[in-house]
């Protein structure tokens, strides 16, 4: 940050003390808005490994974390703990023992982990609970809760071994975590769980992450990854997978890394029980965590029930993203003003494109009588033009006037003729529109008419 000036500065003259941000931070932070706002309020489930907590950059990550709380998002982080649990092994002069990809966790072990669990929940704490430093924020210090979120049982003997104190989620409380949220808390689940008995038991982080995220209900499981991400051979990352995509890649591949088998099991897990959404990013790339919530491309792989893009009826709760879409186009003068009370009592006309939240298109439909229709304030976001959604809202929305028995489509339009042409709208004149529309044809605005016959 700049030191401030010491001089006084003359009224309008450029300030000596302070560069004009960067064009690409000025677009970068105008493409973050739309997410920004998606995401606030919503509950997100971050899971990392231990290694995470060893690598230099972590106070970075941790401070990724804050601003994602800072932006309203409600966090729940969960953390793992292995190569510390090895290292207080080691200490011991005691060897890891394994079956069956886990953990055998007898007395001794358990003691390791109940050390590293201790420490690392302390380091992950004292980073987040520093001042967010970000201007405006003053001395602000961001609050961290934990506790004995989770049940478990014992995983027993299994295969002929003994697990000891390895165990299973039972369940999670909920309420306990949901109030933390409330409280603007970022609630701290470790890799514990405990029976009502009062034992403690070693847990996977991975399964604790999975299994409080279906609790919660949350909107995302996030899993910050130490083996990368998924990649396709021809065509880089894999940004976004279904379900039965997933599968389909876990039972085709045989060269997938056991960590990343293990996440794409666990988000088929969630995505089957919930309707969330679970991303994969590499732990090791700066800032993946932001890029991966608030750009377009996302750096990546995001993995839900269905496609992420989704065409649908408008609700009142999309609104603010409507009005966003439309105000450059107004602005333009290529589409007629509306303000947010026009779109709020006429929300159930419009149709939207949501990608994971972000309205990226809408359309609206409003009937004239028996058998006419009027398609209006088709608008489609500068990133997402010249992609066919254009054309996947105009269809809908015929398919949707020739439900509501129209014959007669029609649009007005100043600057896109052209495009309406192609798609079989001839030229009409003012005359051909319904009375009741013609009565309020605006002719400053001197709109061409276009229509369409529809086939029943």
């Amino acid at each position: 940050m700049n030191p401030p000036a010491t001089a006084s500065a003359t009224p309008g003259a450029p300030s000596e003390t302070r560069a004009a941000p960067h064009p690409s931070e000025l677009d970068w932070f105008r493409g973050a808005v739309p997410y920004i706002a998606a995401h606030r309020g919503r509950t997100m489930v971050i899971a990392l490994a231990g290694e995470a907590a060893l690598a230099p950059e972590f106070p970075e990550l941790m401070r990724d974390i804050a601003k994602l709380h800072a932006l309203g998002v409600r966090v729940v982080l969960v953390y793992g703990v292995r190569p510390q649990i090895e290292a207080r092994l080691a200490e011991s002069g005691l060897t890891p023992q394994y079956a069956e990809g886990l953990r055998v966790t007898d007395a001794p072990a358990l003691e390791a982990v109940l050390d590293a669990v201790g420490r690392l929940r302390l380091q992950i704490e004292g980073l987040l609970s520093r001042s967010l430093g970000q201007p405006g924020t003053g001395n602000a210090r961001l609050r961290v809760a934990s506790g004995n979120f989770v049940t478990a049982r014992p995983l027993g003997v299994r295969g002929g071994v003994d697990f000891h104190y390895t165990g299973e989620v039972r369940g999670v409380d909920t309420e306990a975590l949901r109030n933390l949220l409330d409280q603007d808390q970022v609630a701290l689940v470790s890799p514990l769980g405990y029976s009502p008995t009062g034992e403690v038991f070693n847990l996977s982080g991975e399964d604790v992450a999975t299994q409080v995220a279906i609790a919660l209900n949350a909107d995302k499981l996030i899993f910050l990854t130490e083996a990368g991400v998924l990649r396709d051979p021809q065509h880089g990352v894999l940004g976004q997978l279904t379900v039965p995509a997933a599968e389909r890649l876990l039972a085709e591949s045989d060269d997938l890394p056991e960590e990343l088998a293990n996440h794409l099991k666990s988000a088929i897990d969630a995505c089957r029980q919930r309707e969330m959404r679970v991303h994969l990013v590499d732990r090791h790339d700066d800032g993946g965590l932001l890029i991966e919530l608030f750009t377009r491309q996302g750096i990546g792989t995001l993995v839900s029930r269905e496609p992420l893009e989704r065409l649908r009826q408008a609700t009142i709760d999309d609104v603010g993203g409507i009005h966003a879409l439309l105000q450059p186009l107004e602005a333009e003068g290529i589409l007629v003003h509306r303000a947010r009370e026009h779109l709020e009592l006429e929300i159930e006309r419009f149709q939207v494109l949501d990608v994971d939240g972000l309205i990226i298109g809408t359309a609206a439909l409003y009937p004239f009588g028996e058998q006419a229709a009027e398609i209006a304030c088709l608008a489609l976001h500068a990133d997402y033009r010249g992609s066919g959604r254009g054309d996947r809202l105009l269809a809908a929305m015929e398919s949707l006037a020739r439900e509501q028995g129209a014959r007669q489509l029609f649009v007005l339009t100043t600057r896109t003729a052209q495009w309406f042409q192609e798609r079989g709208y001839t030229t009409g004149k003012v005359d051909d529109l319904p009375p009741e529309r013609r009565a309020h044809y605006n002719q400053a605005r001197n709109s061409r008419v276009y229509t369409k016959r529809l086939q029943p």
